[in-house]
């Protein structure tokens, strides 16, 4: 594994009831759920951001309940990817990006684009909307000021510094199975997500200096768990990208692109969360790997 390159395993959400007594503790309260999660994992995908435009607050909650070096992942509105389909999107992007996401500070990691099975690549959309992405901090706080009235109030516009900002998108059409949506990934510096599922492609074309996966469960969507063999064959590929090469199974769509000497930050998130098994996965695989986490929280 590079010095320089990170490796992060983690859960998509938190807030699930089924988890209570078993991943939670027994009489844990719910409002420190994410704090007993934060302690043991380095990151954790942010799944009501999807939904609906949280509230700065939450988001400065949510710092504060999870320990220094944490990050989260920030799922991208669905009324941008679902509803509007990345057309005309320039101010729902805005609210998107006021509504909070800058008040994590030190602690926001990659923002994940999610997009419907029924949503088919097209070059011309998707260079409209990748051009569109703020690549730093500053950027989004520029783009986010652009929001309209209903955001008024409820706003926040401090960066709080200067930080570079990840992007990452997962497809799920089999129309993207094409190099010159792999080209323009690359161009703007976007990562393709490797979904891993049964129902939608799997792809594992390096596009950015990171890679993210998501595993939702390989013969069930978000029901099935990962064995010893399974959970192997992850870590090896998590090693190969955090040095930066590709593992020797990588499923592309490109040929492979020459190793980064610096390697790629990589982050996996477990969301076969319907059996509590994404907890359980998610330690084991970062056990194999060799990763340490124990944090409690502030």
């Amino acid at each position: 594994m590079s010095s320089t390159a990170t490796i992060r395993i983690g859960i998509s959400g938190w807030t699930y009831p089924p988890w209570r007594g078993g991943f939670y503790p027994k009489g844990l309260v719910q409002r420190r759920e994410l704090a007993y999660a934060a302690s043991r994992f380095s990151s954790i995908e942010i799944n009501g951001t999807f939904y609906g435009l949280q509230k700065p607050d939450s988001f400065a909650r949510w710092r504060d309940e999870t320990p220094e070096g944490f990050v989260f992942a920030v799922k991208a509105s669905r009324y941008i990817t679902h509803t509007r389909r990345l057309r005309e999107i320039e101010t729902p992007l805005a609210n998107f990006l006021a509504s909070g996401l800058l008040r994590l500070g030190s602690k926001l990691g990659p923002i994940l684009w999610q997009f419907p099975p029924s949503l088919r690549f097209d070059r011309d959309l998707f260079e409209t909307f990748l051009a569109l992405l703020p690549h730093d901090t500053d950027e989004a706080a520029a783009l986010a000021r652009r929001h309209d009235a209903r955001m008024q109030g409820r706003a926040w516009l401090d960066p709080d510094g200067a930080r570079p900002l990840r992007h990452a998108v997962e497809i799920r059409h089999e129309s993207f199975r094409d190099p010159a949506f792999i080209d323009l990934l690359r161009r703007y510096k976007v990562a393709l997500v490797c979904a891993d599922t049964v129902d939608w492609p799997r792809l594992m074309d390096v596009t950015a200096d990171f890679v993210y996966c998501r595993l939702h469960g390989s013969k069930e969507l978000y029901v099935s768990g990962y064995d010893e063999e399974a959970l192997e064959r992850w870590a090896s590929r998590a090693g190969s990208w955090a040095r930066g090469s590709e593992p020797r199974d990588a499923e592309r769509v490109t040929t492979a692109r020459k190793p980064r000497k610096s390697g790629h930050d990589v982050f996996i998130y477990f969301d076969n969360d319907v059996k509590v098994r994404a907890p359980a996965n998610a330690a084991r695989l970062a056990e194999k790997l060799g990763l340490e986490w124990d944090h409690p929280a502030p």
